[in-house]
């Protein structure tokens, strides 16, 4: 078993946090994979024109998961930061634990394991690539860990007001489709279009993560998550608050990429689209908690521990739906952009979230980490992580 201090051994981890974590990755893979559909005019990241099945899986994905996948990725990651501080202030150490200072140096080379990941992930597989981004935040968010409760909602409210802001970016990315370097015609290609684009996304991503991070730091530290019993009513309340937010804020942009309504004017889209964004956010809360919840009440069981496994595997599980994605799609592979439809991409998402449920159960029933589990333990922790959870 790991030593108290390091990192959490599997047989240690609570069910509902991976529960989550698992199921994250299923809302990613739907949100990342209609990106790569060609057509020819869009709108939220969508082709227009499609059939009814289309514009209805785009609605859908649109209100329930574009936005607010990654909001939920950002409170867990938070949330495990929480942890990880929490077993180091427990450590084995001569004053009870290790001091501050250590806790910031482990955490900055956890950061610099995620922006190295992801630069290469984003060069080689996807661009959209999120890891880097969240080094960044980490490599910042360290400085949080010291601030009263207070001072987490406050920072977190102000730059969800901000996020929430009129902005012209929806307008530009609402009528966009693939760029050169999501759909490169070559890997030389690939390389030059993506090292101008990728610190540009590593470099500005981290600031919609905020808000969900400090709340994820949170809730990790009173771990609300890991302990659900003692804080039903809180996780009730958020749940059903949160997706009805996440719901009423996405319905006037999905129902246009639905057909339902027409396009509304530029400036309307200057409001609609960071409101979409923002109410996301709220999602992303109510999601962790509603599965959370979901642990709570169905407990351990095949298909739970199964997905949880996915959970515990989250990253290596995340880079491999990129390997998917840049098969695919990318035009001198396979090039299906111009072939699939909104609906076959989530047919094609679904169906590779379902590969790392069985891919990542085999791991767990072989007791073995997943790999790039056992690269970022390495550096974190400066020791050799096993594969093995003993």
């Amino acid at each position: 078993m790991d030593t108290q201090g390091g990192p959490t051994g599997l047989r240690e981890r609570a069910l509902g946090p991976d529960l989550a974590r698992g199921f994250m990755l299923l809302f990613i893979a739907l949100a990342n994979s209609h990106y790569f559909v060609v057509g020819a005019a869009y709108f939220g990241g969508f082709p227009t024109g499609g059939s009814p099945l289309d514009r209805i899986l785009g609605t859908l994905i649109s209100t329930l998961v574009d936005g607010r996948a990654f909001p939920m990725f950002g409170v867990l990651f938070g949330y495990g930061v929480a942890q990880i501080v929490r077993r180091q202030r427990a450590g084995p150490d001569q004053f009870g634990g290790a001091d501050e200072r250590g806790i910031r140096r482990l955490l900055w080379r956890r950061s610099l394991v995620l922006v190295v990941l992801g630069f290469a992930h984003a060069m080689l597989l996807y661009i959209g690539d999120i890891l880097a981004a969240y080094g960044v935040l980490l490599f910042l968010g360290v400085w949080a860990l010291r601030w009263k409760d207070r001072w987490l909602f406050a920072v977190a409210a102000f730059v969800l007001i901000l996020t929430a802001l009129p902005s012209d970016d929806t307008l530009a990315a609402s009528a966009e489709g693939p760029d050169p370097s999501m759909l490169p015609a070559g890997f030389l290609g690939q390389l030059a279009e993506r090292i101008t684009v990728q610190p540009f996304i590593a470099g500005l991503a981290w600031i919609g993560f905020v808000t969900p991070f400090l709340i994820g730091l949170w809730a990790g530290r009173r771990r609300i998550l890991e302990r659900p019993a003692e804080h039903l009513t809180l996780l009730r309340t958020t749940a059903l608050l949160g997706l009805t937010i996440a719901v009423a804020g996405a319905l006037p942009m999905s129902l246009v990429v639905g057909g339902v309504l027409t396009r509304p004017s530029d400036h309307a889209l200057t409001i609609l689209g960071p409101l979409h964004d923002a109410a996301g956010v709220f999602g992303g809360l109510g999601y962790a908690a509603l599965l959370v919840l979901v642990a709570h009440r169905v407990g351990e069981r095949p298909i739970t521990r199964a997905i949880a496994a996915v959970g515990q595997r989250s990253l290596t599980c995340y880079l491999f739906q990129s390997v998917v994605w840049a098969v695919v799609f990318t035009p001198y592979l396979l090039d299906l952009s111009n072939t699939l439809t909104t609906t076959t991409t989530a047919i094609l998402a679904v169906a590779t979230w379902c590969a790392t449920v069985l891919l990542a159960d085999r791991m767990r029933r072989a007791n073995y980490r997943g790999p790039f589990e056992v690269l970022i333990r390495r550096v974190t922790y400066r020791s050799p992580a096993r594969f093995t959870s003993g």
